[in-house]
């Protein structure tokens, strides 16, 4: 069985609404909100990683000490296990603007679990809505 790391962020904003993006046409899970984020590469730290997809997927920039480890979650799928941690950001720069097609939803933290989203999204909302 092959390992797969995804690296995720829950971007904060100052009125403490958290951002969550749609899983662009053509993928799994096609359009269902995510943690935005990605694949972690091959000798790639998984902060690294986020910091690259937040780059490519929305055009925002940020830094490792911006980013603190909240929690992580596993999907078993076929001969691959996934493992996606995340990270809560509450400081970047830029505007997002979604690069891939995606769409963009800011949501209070209660409001969540309302979204339509990936199985390995979903304990990481309840975590953050708890937490937040």
């Amino acid at each position: 069985m092959s390992l797969i790391i995804v690296s995720a962020a829950a971007l904060i904003d100052r009125d403490g609404r958290v951002m969550m993006t749609t899983r662009p046409a053509g993928k799994d899970h096609e359009g269902l909100h995510e943690f935005p984020g990605g694949k972690v590469e091959q000798g790639e730290m998984p902060e690294t990683a986020l910091i690259r997809e937040l780059n490519e997927e929305l055009s925002i920039s940020t830094e490792e000490s911006c980013l603190a480890p909240f929690g992580f979650a596993t999907e078993k799928r076929e001969e691959k296990l996934l493992l996606m941690t995340v990270f809560v950001c509450r400081k970047w720069k830029g505007h997002p603007k979604p690069l891939e097609g995606q769409k963009i939803v800011w949501a209070r933290p209660q409001q969540l679990l309302d979204l339509p989203m990936p199985p390995m999204d979903r304990p990481i909302a309840a975590q953050l809505r708890d937490y937040l």
